[in-house]
């Protein structure tokens, strides 16, 4: 079998702003034979991404492959000058960026993009490119493969849009496909449904890839061989079967122990203000909310929350979960005031609070912070870490410098950073220690109800799991309550008290973490159970979805629906009934409260093997 990438002692150096130089990656060796998947895996900062640059023909700038060797498909790339390297891109190898959403060009339509590859290096004529584009999305398995490609990018869903860029990549039949992160920011639901088709479509096509990733249970399921990195070197290489099962390297084990939180992580001691039991510290009662200017039904242009009701006891943490466009995010923004609801109320402390930021009062604003999904957009990148966080202290306890400067060395103290970080920009930090400050400027307004919408997303199995046990101690140390907002429902099942699951708007399922692990679940709950990647070799294939799953933004319909979000996508739907009429409230025998038209006994007698997220009656799953 022929080898198709070959690295040799490849080091890349970089120089930061004061001139110094220092190695990104070191000493790294590795080949890929023809239709082989190589894995690269490691914590943000291993080197990963510079690789798969470096194999391109790429250098960040200040950045200089200093030394070593890079082959791919026989071709020595020192030796190619810049055309050379321009012809080598698109051609011989591709790459498949993270984000699709940002890699397409929202002005274009989608086929035109899709071919550009064929155009840019003359492969083959439009006629031919076109042909050849429908039928690699029909491999793909995406919706109307004859027309999707007339749709903008903003007219299809994301799982579309990031398998729409694998097509773009396979036009030229490459030599090697690099696949960078390809489903990191997507839903469970989505993200099985795009690695389904990432894999048959390398498998029949006999494509060799390199797949980079954070996550070894996806790795699981399309690397034949790992390479495990830190800090730009080598740790491990392996047979995937192997390295799994019986790891080498503490830092492999490291990495393995990191894929699923110990259960309970945040759990700490809870007030005897929960459901049910005196005053909740939080009262969602019969929130509806959503976009744009109210109708004359009194809804809004574009409705998302519908009769909402949640409950967050003093120093517990609830758990939001769903997908894309459930409404997690809006629910949050309701709370803190960023967005009115259009009716329904939220108490605090057993008293109202104002529906926007502007009608409530200095100390219910400092009570309830919120925590966004991105650092890098929440922090201001022209003030130091030291401004960021003096500025809630100025605001809330009117701190002189010196004052400001000590309780800025505490915080820091507080979210585990050293103090030396106060002068540094957020572009000089790593994502985690970014994630680490938008933490302490929610902490510096000395709350009692943090929102974390989607805080460990974006980060890898070890930093995330680093900053959960960071939330898990500051609950038991400050007695703060929680919102966790995450589509993560393995890391949400493990650190929260009680979880709400919510399908377009609305709340479906309200459970403890022990009762999510007990059937009966409602059906949706159950897909998402299903769809959560599992850290063995075959579970993509066992689950392999036999139907097509509608997107959850269209099945929404906000507050002007009539009967069940989810008929269209439930296994154990009853038609007439599901569609037509508003499904009841009930409580199970685990404790659970399920919104559905189903039985408890019924959902039991419907209960089949989970790991069939897209087959039948999956809907008492464990």
């Amino acid at each position: 079998m022929a080898t198709i990438v070959e690295v040799s002692g490849l080091e890349v150096t970089g120089r930061d702003d004061s001139g110094r130089t220092s190695a990104l990656v070191s000493d790294v060796s590795f080949s890929i034979d023809e239709g082989e998947v190589l894995a690269l895996i490691g914590e943000s900062g291993s080197g990963k991404s510079t690789i798969a640059l470096a194999l391109m023909g790429y250098a960040r700038p200040g950045c200089t492959v200093s030394a070593g060797e890079i082959r791919v498909a026989g071709r020595r790339l020192a030796e190619l000058d810049r055309a050379g390297r321009q012809r080598l891109r698109g051609h011989s190898i591709a790459y498949v960026a993270q984000s699709a959403a940002a890699a397409f060009n929202p002005s274009r339509r989608i086929i035109a993009q899709v071919i550009e590859p064929t155009v840019i290096h003359r492969t083959m004529g439009d006629a031919e490119a076109r042909a050849k584009a429908v039928d690699l999305f029909r491999a793909l398995a995406l919706p109307d493969p004859e027309t999707i490609g007339e749709r903008f990018p903003h007219q299809v869903s994301g799982g579309q849009l990031q398998r729409l860029m694998l097509a773009m990549a396979l036009m030229t039949d490459p030599a090697v496909v690099i696949l960078d992160e390809p489903t990191t920011a997507l839903d469970v639901t989505t993200q099985i449904e795009v690695l389904e088709a990432f894999k048959v479509a390398v498998r029949e096509r006999g494509t060799t890839a390199l797949y980079i990733s954070h996550d070894l249970a996806v790795v699981a399921q399309m690397a034949d061989r790992i390479v495990v990195l830190r800090k730009g070197r080598v740790q491990e290489t392996g047979r995937t079967a192997a390295l799994l099962a019986s790891p080498q390297h503490a830092y492999t084990r490291s990495l393995l122990d990191a894929v699923e939180p110990a259960r309970g992580v945040c759990a700490g001691a809870r007030d005897e203000t929960d459901r049910g039991v005196s005053v909740p510290l939080l009262a969602v009662s019969g929130v509806s909310a959503g976009y744009g200017p109210l109708g004359a039904d009194g809804q809004p242009a574009i409705p998302v929350l519908r009769d909402v009701d949640l409950i967050i006891g003093s120093g517990s943490s609830v758990g939001v979960i769903g997908e894309s466009g459930s409404g997690k995010s809006t629910l949050a923004r309701v709370i803190a005031g960023l967005l009115p609801p259009v009716t329904g109320t939220v108490d605090f402390d057993g008293k109202p609070l104002g529906r926007t930021v502007g009608e409530r009062s200095r100390q219910e604003l400092r009570d309830i912070q919120i925590v966004f999904q991105m650092a890098d957009t929440a922090l201001n990148p022209a003030h130091t870490v030291e401004r960021i966080l003096a500025r809630p202290l100025t605001l809330y306890e009117g701190l002189d410098a010196a004052a400001r400067k000590a309780r800025v060395g505490e915080l820091l103290d507080m979210v585990r950073l050293p103090r030396e970080l106060a002068g540094r920009l957020p572009s000089e930090l790593s994502g985690g220690q970014k994630q680490r400050v938008n933490l302490a400027r929610a902490f510096a307004a000395r709350p009692r109800l943090i929102l974390c919408d989607e805080v460990t997303s974006g980060l890898d199995t070890v930093v995330a799991a680093a900053i959960l046990e960071l939330l898990a101690e500051l609950r038991r140390e400050l007695g703060l309550a929680y919102l966790f907002i995450s589509h993560d429902l393995s890391t949400v099942r493990a650190v929260c008290d009680e979880i709400a699951i919510f399908y377009a708007g609305s709340r479906v399922e309200l459970a403890s973490q022990a009762a999510l692990r007990l059937p009966p679940l409602h059906p949706y709950a159950a897909l998402l159970l299903g769809s959560i990647p599992e850290l063995r070799i075959g579970w993509l294939d066992e689950v392999a979805v036999h139907r097509p799953i509608a997107p959850a933004a269209q099945a929404t319909g906000g507050a002007s629906r009539v009967g069940c979000a989810f008929f269209g996508r439930c296994a154990v739907s009853r038609p007439g009934l599901c569609e037509a009429v508003r499904p009841p409230h009930r409580r199970l025998s685990t404790g659970a409260e399920i919104v559905c038209h189903l039985s408890e006994s019924e959902l039991i007698e419907m209960t089949v093997d989970r790991t069939r997220p897209g087959g039948r009656a999956v809907a008492g799953a464990s």
